[in-house]
Formats: structure tokens, sequence, C-alpha cells
């Protein structure tokens, strides 16, 4: 028998000895798990949260920080499986066990990973009743502590818990930014990118915005077609910066399409949303969503997804389906919510649907809950019933009380401007003193969108203000000079085109006060070098509502196009090229610029949105430029089948203008274009005008009989009773045609007696079709030469027919 080693031996004593000395402590050392894993497999196990608490309760004295982490996070793994209906949030938050995991997690969260420490604030979050958790405010503290060291995935995850709590603006989301800024050459991980960039968005720069967007592009193929997740997150980003930038928001669609099946309500309604906010044309998307919405309607039986169902189908759907909507929105047995309410309003202004029933129901619902909404919530219930031509005298006294309750109380300017905004909207719009000092009391901070919104106002109170006539309007008239003195001031101590575009990029040229209008174009002007092939799209954009010619800018917008046109996404050339078209302004190398332009754009002309190649095909009209591959396409059945299920799903409003549009390219082609033997797809308008007033002379200038002749003696004032005619039908030898337009001022610029686009091509058109055209301008009809009849008369026979009346 071998004999045992004498090191054994000893070690055996030792061990009996200390079992004998410390028999709680050996108890302890032998059934308690050297590992953690066994509990955590237990946990695992557990199916529903009574089976959690319960095992929380038998082990509470020996979890770990580990296991408690784990406990929390089966505790949301459950919720998540579960339906809407089925979640039961507010009962894991009010059981003793889970308050007893609360102070777990408040003992321990010291000694957690980092990976378990956010998760732990995360799941907190979900669970949170009170509005400051104290567990919430230690997570993120120590959270804080140890940011350097987080990795992009778990700072990513940690900036979401931020974003939960509201905290865009917080030092903490701007050192998470300086961290990110810091190490983006060496991120590859696009999905926590993603999610970075829209939490921090808030906060970034103009050209921190451009870094994003670049490293963005770099690492898009990086990541698998089916990422929606990561296409959501970008596209939401480029809506909080308000940065249109086609090339990232067509791959972000690609992705979308791709996955158009996968998708559920909440998420392409998000899109939709997104894509109206940017004003990005996805035909091909919406008709898939406009689909597989539609067959949503009968299985969306609970009132939150059934509004937002209404709200993401509504503005897309056809005639049968947006009375299906209405219908079922009629029988819905619960009343909404206050927040639901307000969605369906805004869904029914996009519908430009007038139910009266529906809008009933609607407005009973805010009037109940009109003291609950914000600001802009408010002025966003105004204007949508504003355009929907509702009329109830009560609820808009409520309104108008509850927004001067807000008014006088505020002191922050964009709220302020909202809050004016919306009361110059209503049925009485003027402003009491009290209202005017909270303007004048916020002035030195607005920005430019504020004193434009602002001066917006005022003048809606001078058109409309008749019962105060005497003593309010001299007091409107000086805030109008504050206003314009700000304005002017904030233009001049301007000091780049990015700060200036950030304030200017949101507004709509022709809502600039026009005294402002002069001195804004000068700015631009002055940083007009800095205009390059990122911003050149939005500039032409800007510049095209403004109405004012700048022949400076407009060369510069040229000039960049020709010299950039390979940086120049092909989408963005429509918006370049309508200023000109807009203004009727040829630059210097106007055919190098415009064949540039469609250069570029021929081989997209198969993916651009039928309806941006109509507008396209008149803006070049207006600027007799007529590429016939962009015609070719334009008027071809197949296009034309296209276009027609494409107005099926815009707004009546914008449909009219298209199909308005395209009757006058017909019409342009026809008359300029003969040899393209492009048909006449709308006859009757092709060869019909709507003149002010026409007649036929003879040789001799003498009227001669025609259809339905107005005599001169018995012209109305402006404007005329329009007289249409078919034109077309042989004259006298020696006789003519004199066609009369009287020109408002829309038909000329802002700054300058120079005609439009759209009054120019008339007039070449009817003088193509044997008129004489004498177009008279709104200024100069209504100047103090011609303030008498007589004068009138005068004038009108010496444009006509030549006579000049002798002084003698």
């Amino acid at each position: 028998m071998k004999k045992t080693p004498v090191f054994l031996d000893s070690l055996v004593t030792n061990m009996l000895r200390l079992r004998a000395i410390c028999p709680f402590s050996w108890r302890v050392f032998q059934f308690r798990p050297i590992s953690c894993e066994p509990l955590i497999i237990q946990m695992n196990k557990c199916t529903d949260e009574e089976q959690i608490f319960d095992f929380i309760e038998r082990n509470k004295a020996i979890l770990s920080e580990k296991q408690v982490g784990c406990a929390f996070d089966m505790l949301w793994k459950l919720q998540k499986q579960k339906t809407s209906l089925l979640k039961n949030v507010e009962y894991v938050r009010d059981h003793p066990q889970f308050l007893t995991l609360h102070n777990l997690a408040t003992n321990k969260f010291k000694l957690m990973n980092d990976d378990t420490l956010v998760n732990v604030l995360y799941v907190t979050q979900q669970f949170a009743g009170e509005a400051h958790d104290p567990l919430v405010e230690a997570l993120v503290t120590e959270a804080w502590r140890r940011l350097e060291r987080f990795d992009i995935k778990l700072l990513s995850e940690f900036s979401s818990c931020l974003a939960d709590q509201r905290l865009y603006f917080s030092p903490l989301m701007g050192k998470i930014a300086d961290i990110v800024h810091r190490n983006l050459e060496t991120t590859q991980d696009l999905s926590s990118l993603s999610v970075l960039m829209v939490n921090i968005s808030s906060l970034i720069s103009r050209h921190f915005q451009q870094q994003l967007v670049n490293k963005t592009e770099l690492l898009f193929d990086t990541i698998d077609s089916s990422e929606v997740n990561v296409a959501k997150s970008i596209a939401k980003f480029l809506r909080n910066v308000r940065y249109r930038y086609q090339p990232l928001l067509e791959r972000c669609n690609n992705v979308f399409l791709s996955n158009v099946d996968h998708l559920d309500l909440d998420s392409i309604s998000k899109i939709l949303s997104v894509y109206k906010f940017l004003q990005f044309n996805s035909f091909e998307f919406i008709i898939m969503a406009k689909k597989k919405l539609t067959e949503m309607i009968p299985l969306c039986n609970h009132p939150a997804s059934f509004v937002k169902l209404f709200v993401a189908l509504g503005p897309i759907a056809g005639p049968e389906e947006k009375k299906q909507l209405k219908s079922a929105m009629l029988l819905m047995p619960e009343d909404l919510t206050g927040e639901q309410a307000l969605a369906v309003l805004g869904a029914m202004g996009d519908m430009e649907s007038r139910n009266a029933r529906l809008i009933k129901r609607v407005t009973s619902v805010l009037h109940k809950h009109l003291d609950s909404y914000k600001p802009l919530e408010l002025l966003k219930i105004t204007q949508e019933l504003t355009f929907l031509h509702f009329q109830r005298k009560e609820f808009f006294a409520k309104l108008r009380e509850l927004l001067l309750s807000y008014l006088k109380n505020s002191f922050i300017p964009t709220e302020v401007s909202v809050l004016v905004r919306a009361i110059s909207l209503l049925p009485s719009p003027h402003l009491d003193e009290v209202g005017i000092s909270r303007i004048e009391a916020v002035l030195p901070q607005c920005d430019l969108n504020n004193l434009s919104s602002f001066a917006t106002s005022v003048l809606k109170w001078i058109w409309h203000d008749d019962m105060y006539l005497d003593n309010i309007t001299v007091k409107q008239l000086k805030l109008l000079q504050k206003l314009d003195h700000y304005g002017r001031q904030r233009l001049q101590h301007g000091n780049s085109l990015d700060l200036l575009w950030k304030e200017l990029k949101s507004l709509k040229g022709n809502t600039f006060p026009e005294s402002l209008l002069e001195e804004m174009i000068a700015t631009l002007q002055h940083f007009m070098d800095d205009i390059n092939y990122i911003n050149v799209g939005e500039i032409a954009s800007f510049i095209s509502s403004t109405d004012y010619l700048s022949t400076l800018l407009l060369d510069r917008i040229a000039s960049v196009a020709v010299q950039q046109i390979e940086k120049i996404h092909p989408f963005t050339i429509p918006a370049i090229i309508r200023p000109f078209s807009v203004l009727n302004y040829d630059p210097p190398q106007r055919d190098e610029f415009l064949g540039t332009c469609m250069q570029r754009l021929n081989s997209y002309l198969g993916i651009l949105d039928p309806f941006i190649l109509v507008f396209l095909g008149f803006s070049l009209a207006t600027l007799e430029y007529f590429p016939e591959d962009l015609l070719k396409t334009i008027f071809n059945i197949k296009f034309l089948a296209r276009l027609d299920s494409q107005l099926e799903i815009l707004s009546s409003s914008r449909s009219a203008r298209v199909q308005f549009h395209l009757m006058e390219l017909n019409r342009s082609v026809c008359l300029e274009c003969p040899e393209f033997q492009i048909p006449w797809f709308h006859d009757r308008f092709c060869q019909q005008f709507n003149k002010d007033f026409e007649c036929i002379l003879d040789k001799r200038k003498k009227p001669l009989p025609y259809g339905s002749h107005i005599a001169l003696g018995q012209l109305p004032e402006m404007p005329w009773e329009s007289n249409i005619e078919i034109v077309g039908s042989r004259l006298p030898p020696g006789a003519e045609r004199i066609a009369l337009e009287f020109l408002e001022s829309k038909a000329l610029c802002r700054n300058i007696p120079h005609m439009k686009g759209k009054p120019a091509m008339k007039k070449r058109h009817l003088e193509i079709l044997g008129y004489r055209v004498i177009q008279i301008s709104q200024f100069e009809w209504n100047s103090m030469a011609l303030s008498t009849k007589d004068a009138r008369m005068d004038y009108l026979r010496e444009r006509i027919f030549g006579e000049v009346k002798s002084c003698l």
C-alpha cells in the first residue's frame, strides 16, 4: 500500500480544523455558489414577472451587482415581448419586489461594470414613475464619471438614456458630442454612430454636421441592406438638422424600399413624417406605403393605432381610402385624447378634408383639452382650423384668451413669436398694449426667423384692425420700425454665410418683410463667394421665393453649377434652375449653364418623380430652353400614366398645379418647337388664352366687329372682366389682333419693374399666335398721372390706336 504524502495529510488536517472552528463559515462556503452563473440561469428560465419577483424575494440577500442587472434586463425583455395592449409597466413598477430590486441597484451600482450600469439606467427609465428618480440620477452621475472609457456602442446607448430625459442641451450631452468629434475619424460602427448623431444633433456646428454626413456616406456600404433602424436614424438626423441632403436620403430610401414588407405602422409613419418635413419626394415609397397602410385599415381597432394610421395614410390616400378612414374615425366608440385629436386635425388639414361631423368631433376634444396644449400646439390648432374654415366663436374666444394669458407670462423669443403668430390668425387679431410691450421686450434677443414672423403678424393686424385704427395702428407702425431696426442690425452683424443661412433657410422669401429684403439680399451678396455645391440648391430655392432679382447672386449660382456640377446631386438641379425661370433672367453663360445642368440630369430622367420633371420642363420652357430628351420623356404615354398615378396621392391643390403646368408646357412646346412633333395633348387649353381685353383693328387702326367685344368706354376698374376667345380665325388683310394685359404686382420683380418668367412666356406665345400685346403694369395704371378717367382713356387710346391727344 502506497503511503500518503506528508503535505496532503497536513492539508486535510488543516481543513478539518477550519471546519471545526468556523462551522457557519464552512456552511456558507459549501452552499453559496462559487459562480453567479447558476442564479442567472435560473432567472433566464423565468417566463413571467411573478417568477422573477419570487426569485428576487428568495435571493435578495445574496444577489450580486451582475445578478441585479440581469433581473432588470429580464423584466424589460418580458415587456418587449408583449403587445402594447398587454404591457403592464405600472404593475411591475408598483410591485414590492421591484422596489427591493431598485434598492439593491442603489446600493450596488458602483460595483457594476459599464455595460450593466447603462443597461440598468435604461430599464429603470422605462419603468420610472417619478419625474426625478434618485436611482436614475445616481446612475447618470456614475456614467458621467466613466464616460471617457465608454466605447461607441455604450456611448450611443447612454446618449439615448439622456435623450429619453430630454437632456439634449445638457453639458453631459455636450461632452458626448465632444467625444464623438474627437473619435470620428476612427469610428467604424455606423449603427451606433447614427444613434449618437440623432441625440447630439441639437448641439453641433454646421461644420461638424457636414463631417458626420461625410462619415455616414463612407460607412453606409458597411451596413446590411436590411438595417432599417440605421437608415431611420440617419433620416431622423437630417430632419433634426434641417438638411435635405439628397445622396443620403436616396440611400436611406433604397433601404426602406427593399424592406417595405417588414415595415410596421410606426416605422412607415415616422418615415413619411421625415419625408414631409424635408420635402423629400419618393413616389415609389409612397405608393408602396399607401398599399401597405390601406391593408391595415380593417386591422387597426385600437384608438391609438388607428389614429396613427389615419395620420400616416390620410394625406396620401385616394378618395375611397379617405372615405373609409373618415367613416371609421366617426365610428370610434372612445373619445380621442388631446394628443390624438391634434394629430387627426393636422392630418385633416393635409387631406384638405372639411367633413363637418369629423371637425365637430375633433374640436370638441380640442376644446376640452385646450388648457393643456403648449404654445406651438396652439399655433398648429389655429392654423389648421383657419384652413378648414372653422367658425365657432366660443372656441376662438377661449383660444384667444389662452394665447393672451401665455403671452403675458412668456419671455422666450421663439415662444412669444409663436403666440403672436397664432393670435394674428384669429378672427380678432389685434393686440393690446401689454402684448405689444411683450414683443418689444424680446426684440433684442430675436433671430431673423422671429423678427420675420413678428413683422408678418403686425402687418396682418394693421390690415384687419378697423375698430382701433386711431390709437393702436400708430403703435403698430412704431413696432414695425423697431423690427426693421433689429433686423438690419442682425443682418449687418452676421459674420458668415453658415450662421446667416441657419436663420434664413426655414424662411420663405415671400414672407420676408419688404423693408429688410434689400438688406438681406445685400448680405447674401457679401457672402456669395461662400456659395458652393453644398448650399447652392437651398440658396437658389430661397431666392426663387423672394421675387427679388439679384443678377450678382444668380450669376454666382450659375457659375457654381458650371464649375462644380460633378459634386452637385442631380436631384438638386431643378431647384438651381428655378430662380432663373421665376425671375426671367439669363446669366452670361446661359447655354453652358443650362446645357451642363441637363447633361448632369439626363441619366436620371427615369428616376425623378414625374411631377418634378413637369415642373422642370415648365421652368426651362419659360427660359425658351427645350431639351429634346426631357420633352420626349414627359410627353410619353407611359410617363403620363405614371404621372396620373402620382396625382392621386398629391393634395388637390398641388395636383391642380401640376396639371396646369403640364398643359402650359404642352402649349409652349407645340408653339415654340413644332419640329419635335409633340401632339396637343390638351388641345382646347393650348389654343386658349385668358386676356383682360382684346380687339381687332383694321389697317386704318379702326375697330372691327368682334365676338363679344367690350367698348372701351365701358371698361371697369382693374382687374377687368376676362374675355376668352379661341384664336385662329382669319383676319382681313392689314388687320391685327390686340391683346391687352394688366400686370399685377406679382407679375414683376419686387425690386425693379422687370417682368417675371411666366407673364413673359405668355406674351411670347400671344405674339406667336399673331397678337400685338400691350402690357400695362398695376403701378403705372394706378399712378397719379392716370388718376382720372379721362387720363386713363387717353393713355389707352395712345397704347392701342397710337393716338396722341393734342394739347391745343
